[in-house]
Formats: structure tokens, sequence, C-alpha cells
């Protein structure tokens, strides 16, 4: 079976996102056509160890939507070592406002990205770098996911924000040790421990 539109807006109502899905006219249609083609490579690839449709649907889509829900204000974002693709491929899709980059290392998963980028039409760029290499300063907002695992990695990433800009985590756990950034967490919907937290330089 495939992942469907009707799916994707049945459950942004249990999340309560509704509303940022309905901003752009075909959101549920290329965020169902993104899942599918998440779980048509992942077949391959083992690009993520989520493989049940509504998984991806409620740990992938919609804490992608929660993300562009929540994004800051700004016109630039990076997701930091996007893997496979979240938030940034959601974030793409819900604000088409943003100029959004995906920084991936890892061949495969940049070539994934790549495919989800032509095959929606998306406004979004696909760096196959390592993420820290890229100029520092350069981002309204950068997101980094599952930052339990990535802790040394958030200074690079606080170094790719811009003056005035944000750095968003989005995974479990307290908010970083790293200074001097004041926060705010945002529990994610029904989850259970899972949460975005937003940071600015104090």
């Amino acid at each position: 079976m495939a992942i469907t539109a009707e799916q994707i807006e049945a459950a942004a109502v249990r999340w309560e996102l509704s509303e940022t899905l309905s901003r752009t006219d075909d959101a549920a249609e290329k965020l169902a056509a993104y899942g599918n083609l998440l779980l048509h490579w992942n077949a391959r690839l083992s690009l993520t160890s989520i493989r049940d449709e509504t998984q991806v649907v409620e740990r992938h889509l919609m804490e992608g939507i929660f993300a562009a829900e929540h994004h800051p204000v700004g016109a630039t974002a990076l997701d930091f070592g996007s893997g496979t693709g979240i938030p940034g491929i959601p974030i793409a899709i819900c604000r088409h406002n943003l100029v959004v980059t995906l920084a991936e290392s890892h061949r495969k998963k940049a070539a994934f990205l790549q495919e989800v980028v032509r095959t929606l039409g998306l406004s979004a760029s696909v760096q196959a770098v390592r993420a820290e290499t890229l100029p520092s300063g350069s981002f309204d907002a950068v997101w980094m996911r599952a930052v339990d695992k990535s802790a040394t990695m958030l200074p690079a990433a606080a170094a790719l924000v811009a003056n005035a800009g944000s750095l968003c985590l989005l995974g479990t756990g307290m908010i970083p040790p790293i200074s001097p950034w004041q926060w705010k967490t945002h529990p994610l919907p029904g989850s259970t421990g899972r949460v975005l937290h937003i940071g600015q330089r104090a």
C-alpha cells in the first residue's frame, strides 16, 4: 500500500497542523509522494530503520510539518546532516517562500534527496558535503534532528547561524549546554519525550 494525501491530512488533524498543511495547495500530495519515495528507496538502500507506512507518516512527515509550523522568521534554512530529509523536505514543501539547503555527505542519502527535490519540484538545493564545511553565519535557521546522537556537532551547527538567526533542534532530551543561547521548547503532540528546542543567541 502507498501513503495517501488523505492519510497526511488525517494525521495533520491529530497533530493540530491542518492550517500549516493548507497554506500550500498541494502540500498533502507532495508529502505523500515524498513518503512513498522514502519507502521505495528504503527497501533497497536502508536509509532509515522506520519502514512502516504509519510510522513514516507519524515519525517523519508529521515531525517535519511540526518543524515547518514552528520555523523561525527568516529567508534561509539549513538541514544539517539531512539524512532522509527530515525536517528539510517538509519545510520546503510547507514553507515554499524559504530557500532550503539540505546538507548530506553520505552519497546514497544525498542521491535520494536530489531525487526528491527533482521529482517534487522543490525550491531546495542538496549539498553533498559535510554541513560544517559550509560558510559560517550563512543561514537564518539551522536545523538538526536526533540531537542526542549529534551533540559534538552542535558548535559547528551554531557557527552556521546568521546574526539574529536560530538554531533548531528536533529530538529528545534536555536543552543542550551551549552558550550564549536563549531557548524555547515545544513538545511534540502525542509524543513521550520528543521535543523541538529553538535557540537564539543571547
